[in-house]
């Protein structure tokens, strides 16, 4: 079981305060691409808009479920037999729109500070789609990317953390994944790892991880010669 989510900003735990996961040595970082690198929640619900208006859903619509691969979703939404042809339509207006999609705060500094034998991008975004968002923000280039194409489920099941593992030649059980989403973080929990969520998509309160942050330039990255440790800065 994982603990409670902690608000870092809040009076019940400050920077520093001792945690399960913190001084814990991991074989691997695995981090989410869209709300966790990349700031891309706009282009998202312009492009989901975009779809849901041309396919005629109009007010019916409640928005795109973050976290969650556009097929899955997708497939509540449309009859079987159109889900292609919507996949493709939408597929088309995501890769279309880059205006806006940046790099979040922390990100660069978190990414280039791990071994390339120890991180990698895993996310529900398809091939394409994930090169065209990591370009447009300016991510720094990971060897190691899982995407929709590469398992035979997405989040929230646990199958593309445990790709991301076996790729990494890592155990699951030391890994550490940063998480925006409960949907990553419930595939997370499903393949063994420890997480970490970060505020933004989704509040504080929804996301259940071992420690929840507000943003990535409040963790360091402490490389050594059998894995990674992880600290909590100061606001």
């Amino acid at each position: 079981m994982t603990n409670a989510p902690t608000d870092l900003t809040g009076p019940r735990q400050s920077p520093g305060t001792s945690n399960t996961l913190l001084g814990r040595v991991f074989e691997a970082v695995l981090f989410d691409m869209d709300g966790t690198l990349v700031d891309s929640t706009s282009a998202v619900n312009r492009s989901w808009r975009r779809w849901a208006d041309e396919a005629g859903l109009g007010e019916s619509f409640r928005g795109a479920r973050h976290g969650v691969p556009a097929r899955q979703m997708l497939a509540t939404l449309v009859p079987a037999d159109q889900v292609n042809q919507a996949v493709n339509r939408l597929t088309e207006f995501e890769l279309a729109d880059t205006a806006d999609i940046t790099i979040l705060p922390g990100a660069g500094e978190l990414l280039t500070s791990i071994p390339e034998h120890r991180r990698a991008i895993v996310t529900s975004a398809t091939r394409a789609l994930c090169r065209v968002r990591l370009t447009a923000s300016g991510v720094p280039t990971v060897a190691t990317v899982v995407t929709i194409e590469d398992t035979s489920r997405g989040k929230p099941f646990p199958e593309p953390f445990l790709a991301a593992a076996q790729r990494l030649g890592v155990d699951p059980a030391r890994c550490l994944v940063v998480e925006d989403a409960p949907a990553g973080l419930e595939a997370a929990h499903a393949a063994g790892c420890s997480t970490i969520g970060v505020e933004g998509t989704h509040a504080a309160a929804d996301l259940i991880a071992d420690i929840v942050v507000p943003s990535l330039d409040r963790l360091r990255i402490l490389v050594q010669e059998d894995g990674v440790r992880v600290e909590l800065l100061p606001a």
